[in-house]
């Protein structure tokens, strides 16, 4: 593997590192300096710079709006809005959806839902998970019932729970898994099914995580009105999109440039706080060798992730290496968290959000610390928890 850029490589990076760095919308970097949870219109806020620029899907095919960037440009991208601290494109339309419609989808699918996804102007969620159907999704027990109706038109009544769905509170339309063929096997009896949000019977409610963020949330499904071409795909074959879609949120879990961003920080920090033999704790042996290891094991994953943009040159898809690159992604994720934390000692400590988001102990880089340390226990059990990549690991690679 060639690792040297060459001159027209280096060229884009330096076009990408100026367009951030003149576009990038003041409002939202304040809003992210002030560790505070976003609204609607401040997430999209980037989204819709990058949709007039043209580079906000650069993995769609370019007859849908993609950029036909070669993945070691993808990849320069991804490296310099790390670099930024640039928010990244929300993944649920652009990275998870998009893939599946222009896929799967018919031609008046793609016309109906591509350019909303593309452009910013319908929020998508996802509606996978259920109590009891987490990592087993495949046990999903949301039903929905094919009728006709006095209109003559086709519908499916939509009944059931789904959980954890980030950040549904905004959501304009979803994208569900439910169950057509109670009496097929589990995965051969799903569907997947777009639905409006406002529909009647739809209701969202809070969950509040760990870290005290309303970022998840329960959607209840009460008699739903959905129309037939709103399913993609074939009737009991959804679970084909299913696996699909989650190749490519596993493979964008993985966060290797962010991770590598989050690696300098934290070297930063440890060569400002002290160690209890009174140096900077980088120089602690120990605390040395836990910053090494973790390098090391970022660098290891880094090669796995070009190697797999390398794959998608060819047109291949993501596979069985994007559980990998998910396990490894996360796990590397919540280490640099962990480590972070160690390091500001006593400064993490407080974590008070009662008395309000200006509350603030020890140096500016000490905050946030904590709420990312506690929010970021989810990051190895959302997209499939990591003990059920490694069973498709063992299944699809080593043929177990």
């Amino acid at each position: 593997m060639n690792l040297d850029f060459t001159p027209e490589e280096n060229a884009f990076r330096e076009e990408v590192r100026a367009f951030i760095r003149d576009n990038y919308p003041a409002e939202l970097r304040k809003a992210q300096d002030e560790h505070r949870q976003l609204t609607k219109e401040e997430y999209l806020l980037w989204h819709k710079v990058l949709a007039k620029k043209g580079w906000v899907a650069p993995s769609w095919p370019a007859e849908h709006g993609g950029t036909n960037w070669t993945p070691t440009q993808k990849y320069i991208w991804s490296e310099e809005l790390a670099k930024a601290d640039a928010l990244p494109v929300l993944p649920f339309g652009v990275s998870m959806l998009a893939p599946v419609i222009y896929t799967f989808g018919t031609e008046e699918q793609k016309k109906k839902f591509l350019p909303g996804i593309y452009n910013g102007d319908v929020w998508w969620c996802q509606g996978y998970s259920e109590p009891g159907a987490g990592s087993d999704l495949a046990s999903l027990k949301t039903r929905a019932e094919r009728i006709t109706a006095d209109d003559g038109k086709e519908y499916y009544i939509v009944n059931g729970q789904k959980t954890w769905t980030t950040l549904g509170q905004f959501a304009d339309w979803g994208f569900f898994l439910v169950r057509t063929d109670a009496n097929a096997k589990p995965q051969s009896g799903i569907s997947f099914l777009l639905i409006d949000m406002k529909s009647p019977g739809v209701t969202v409610r809070p969950i509040i995580t760990l870290e005290g963020g309303h970022e998840v949330n329960d959607v209840f499904l009460d008699n739903v009105k959905v129309p037939v071409e709103n399913r993609i795909f074939h009737e009991n074959q959804g679970w084909t999109c299913a696996k699909a879609l989650l190749a490519h949120e596993r493979s964008g879990i993985a966060g290797v440039a962010r991770s590598k961003r989050n690696l300098e920080k934290l070297r930063k920090i440890a060569g400002t706080e002290r160690s209890d033999a009174g140096g900077s704790l980088i120089g602690d042996a120990f605390f040395r060798r836990k910053v090494a290891e973790l390098e090391i094991d970022l660098t290891a994953l880094e090669f796995t992730e070009l190697r797999t943009l390398a794959g998608e040159s060819s047109g291949k898809g993501p596979g069985p290496e994007s559980s990998i690159l998910k396990i490894k992604g996360t796990e590397i994720q919540q280490r640099l968290q962990e480590l972070a934390l160690e390091a500001v000692g006593h400064y993490g400590a407080p974590f008070l959000r009662d008395l309000g988001d200006n509350f603030q102990a020890g140096p500016d880089y000490a905050r946030g610390l904590a709420g990312e340390y506690f929010n970021g226990r989810k990051t190895s059990i959302y997209g499939g928890s990591n003990e059920i990549q490694r069973n498709i690991i063992a299944k699809m690679v080593l043929g177990l």
